[in-house]
């Protein structure tokens, strides 16, 4: 049975980074793909020689068309909100406008983010309230909040230090950010879709260049065998599902 996913994010890239794998998986597996982003990312970081700030919300939406090519997803939606504002955007408005798209798509499944918006940005923190209130005036039957084991996460922050030219950021860090192993209800093996993953991480190119190159240069860049360990599952916690010891790696469980 095919199902439809709608992948809520606050920015251009998050898609990749966070839920690009299971986008990947979902589409290869005959599933409709539906990719909705609160804003144009015009905020973000730029290497001004080579995409200049006047352009570079115009210039991340065509990467964010790319990287859903990449994926194999069927349609992307701009929500059309100001890149580092979306927090002050009335909750009602923004979920209005959500909600929408979730019913012009008859959605069974909505990505959002974990409560801690994974790292705390006040625009993801904002996709998580914006997601859970769009779901319950379209009757979305699925909410998974897309995250990170934390556990995890900071064992991969260690190895990466050591790695040549990558991210220099402490474990500690992350500490409370994304979620606990406990909290976690799916662990989805994205492994087979990892070139489809790293296609959609590369075709962000505004923000894989410069001298303050972000997460998603370095991710891009990991070396395959890494690239396998630290890129190869995501992770969820569905909304009123108890977590087990036991991950699922079925994102429709609760639909079958």
């Amino acid at each position: 049975m095919a199902f439809t996913v709608v992948s809520f994010h606050a920015h251009p890239d998050d898609e990749a980074l966070l839920t690009g794998g299971t986008l990947a998986r979902c589409a290869a597996e005959g599933h409709r793909v539906v990719i909705v982003t609160a804003t144009d990312g015009s905020a973000g970081l730029t290497d001004e020689r080579r995409h200049p700030r006047s352009a570079l919300g115009a210039t991340r939406l065509q990467e964010l068309e790319d990287a859903a090519a990449a994926l194999g997803a069927h349609r992307v939606v701009s929500l059309g909100y100001e890149d580092g504002r979306f927090s002050d955007v009335p909750l009602d408005e923004a979920a209005d406008a959500l909600a929408a798209v979730l019913r012009e798509e008859n959605a069974d499944v909505l990505t959002t983010y974990d409560r801690a918006g994974g790292y705390g940005h006040p625009d993801h923190v904002r996709v998580h309230h914006v997601g859970a209130a769009a779901a319950e005036r379209a009757g979305a039957p699925v909410v998974l909040e897309a995250t990170v084991d934390r556990t995890l996460l900071m064992r991969a922050t260690r190895l990466m230090r050591v790695l040549p030219g990558s991210l220099r950021v402490s474990p500690q860090a992350f500490a409370t950010s994304f979620s606990a192993r406990s909290e976690i209800t799916h662990r989805v093996d994205v492994r087979p879709y990892l070139g489809a993953k790293r296609a959609a991480l590369v075709a962000h190119n505004s923000q894989t260049t410069g001298a303050r190159r972000r997460t998603v240069g370095y991710l891009s860049a990991l070396p395959p065998a890494v690239s396998r360990s630290v890129l190869g599952h995501e992770w969820f916690v569905e909304r009123g599902r108890r977590a087990s010891d036991t991950m699922l790696d079925d994102l429709f469980a609760s639909l079958r």
